[in-house]
Formats: C-alpha cells, structure tokens, sequence
C-alpha cells in the first residue's frame, strides 16, 4: 500500500509582520505552534499516512513535535528524526514504549547516521565515520532488545545494558517503524539489519538497493521509500516554482526547502511521477511541501485520489 508522509518545515517559523502601517494588538492569542497544530491537524484530515517532524539544529525539538501531531489527531503516524546521540537506547526505547501506548502504536524513528561533522559537533556529538554507524547498529540492537526481552543483556563499544528489559505495562506494544537512509555498503548493511522502510533520493535505483537489501539480509522484509519535494501545481500560484518549471525539479532549496529534488505538477501529473515509483518498489513517499499547511490539503484533496485512480486502474488490468 502505498504511504504519502508529509515532512514538516523545518528551522525557525519566521516572523509575520503587518508591516509599518498596521500594528497586531491580539498579543499572545495564538502560539508560535498554532501553525504546525493546523498543519497536523491538515495531514490527518486530508488523509495523509503520516507527519515526519525533522531534526534541524536551528528547528523545533522533533519528539516534543511528533508527540504534539500524535496527540492532535486519531491516526495520523508521527516519525522523530534524531541522531543516537539524543539518548541513550534505553531512555529511547521508554519514552518510545509510553508513546506507543497513549497513540495505539502510531510513532516511527529516523535515525540518522553521519551529517555534517561542525553540525553535529555544535550539538554535543563527535562520533563520525564508521563508528557513527556501529554506535547506530547498537542503539537499535540495544533498542529492540530492552522491548522485547527481559532479561535483556546487551554489551558493546557504545552501550552496555545489564539485566535490562520492560514489564507491564511498557512491554508488549509495537516498537516503532525504523525509517534508515543511505547508499555506501554500511548505510545499506544497517538498513538491511534494522530498517522497515529504507528512504533513497531521487536519482538512486530502486531496483539496484532493492537486489542489495535482499543479499544482505534474504528473507527480510524492508520497504523502500524516497525522500522528494512537491509542488502540486494550480492556476495562478505564487508561492512556489517559476511557472515554466515543469516535472522534475533540482531547484527546491532556493524555495527554503531541506530536500532539494522532486517534482512540479498538476496532481496528475505527480500522480504519474509517483506512480511510476512504485512500480519499481517504492510504497513510502516522504514528502517536503511548502507552504506545508496549504500543501497538506492539496495532497489530500487531489494527488491522492489521482495516484489512486492510477493504482485502481493497474489492479484492473492485471485482471
């Protein structure tokens, strides 16, 4: 089944003024989140599958938002980024255990492995290079470990766990859905390990890391997803792409987008685009849209039902 999973902006909200003519006088009567609570509660209406609120040096914490977009909605799916430098594997795994709980199983993790080293280091953490993806491999063995066992023993380079493990009522529960990225052989080792879904770029093979998740780790079921920006395009918009610019589309960041690549079209347009992925294996599509709050019901109200109406008619045919 193919997900549609909207990234949340990510970095400051910036400052909205009513210029030098006009003076706002309500003070405090909405929240400097009101905007990300509409756009939670935009994905959940518009039927997306999820929200993924990123993890951005200068941005809002990401559980503190993926906690909040669980609490504003009954089934929209929330995804944390974070690095493993956030917590240690146990104190995840808790706070991950109680979430599950209150949401019925809705939270997911990304994981990041590697970045920018000066970024990183400005947040506390100097672990580069192989041994970032050796601590990464532990965190989730460790992880998953403490969810499902108990005892649970774990010893490592980066983790040591003693007699560990959850009882009532933390046990029991689904862990959450593992999002992992990357295309050097330890990223797709680590996938191949650990991931539910493995996100690629546009311009990777999905054919090709598909062949190689299935030789690192046969039987295995990891999904694969990709990490894109949209526009859908509609009559006399302003506020996205040059109105030449037409399918796949390299100039995302000069809008203030994190993902620089993806598509500008009409929702039949990215419906086809989309689903020309998925006829190579991908099902998860993790979507960066901006403005994001407008865009979620754009992605709701039209290139959901157009990527449908596409999938209903491959279900026909194959009849």
């Amino acid at each position: 089944m193919t997900e549609v999973i909207l990234r949340l902006p990510s970095g400051p909200v910036p400052e909205r003024g009513l210029g030098p003519a006009a003076t706002d006088v309500r003070g405090g009567l909405y929240g400097p989140l009101e905007e990300a609570f509409q756009t939670w509660r935009a994905a959940e209406i518009a039927g997306l599958a999820g929200v993924l609120a990123p993890d951005d040096p200068d941005g809002e914490e990401p559980w503190t938002v993926a906690a909040g977009a669980l609490r504003s909605g009954r089934h929209l799916r929330a995804v944390a980024e974070f690095a493993p430098s956030f917590a240690t594997p146990v104190y995840a795994a808790k706070m991950s255990a109680t979430l599950q709980r209150f949401t019925g199983g809705r939270l997911g993790w990304k994981v990041t492995v590697g970045g920018d080293p000066a970024e990183r280091a400005a947040q506390g953490d100097t672990v580069t290079g192989a041994d970032a993806l050796r601590r990464a491999d532990e965190f989730l063995t460790a992880a998953r470990g403490v969810w499902q066992e108990r005892p649970f023993t774990f010893e490592g380079d980066f983790y040591r766990v003693l007699e560990g493990g959850f009882g009532h009522p933390l046990s029991g529960g689904p862990f959450p859905t593992v999002y992992l990225s990357g295309r050097t052989p330890g990223e797709l080792d680590l996938s191949a390990a650990h991931a539910d879904v493995h996100l690629l770029r546009l311009g990777d093979d999905p054919e090709a890391v598909r062949a190689e998740l299935d030789r690192r780790a046969p039987g295995r079921a990891v999904r694969l997803g990709v990490e894109l920006s949209v526009s859908v395009r509609h009559v006399g918009q302003d506020d996205g792409p040059p109105e030449e610019v037409s399918g796949r589309w390299g100039g995302f960041a000069s809008l203030g987008h994190t993902v620089p690549e993806g598509f500008v079209g009409t929702p039949a347009e990215l419906a086809a685009e989309f689903d020309a992925l998925r006829r190579r294996g991908v099902t998860v599509f993790v979507v960066e849209a901006r403005p994001a709050l407008a865009e979620a019901y754009r992605l709701g109200e039209h290139l959901l039902p157009a990527l449908a109406d596409l999938e209903r008619e491959e279900t026909a045919d194959a009849r």
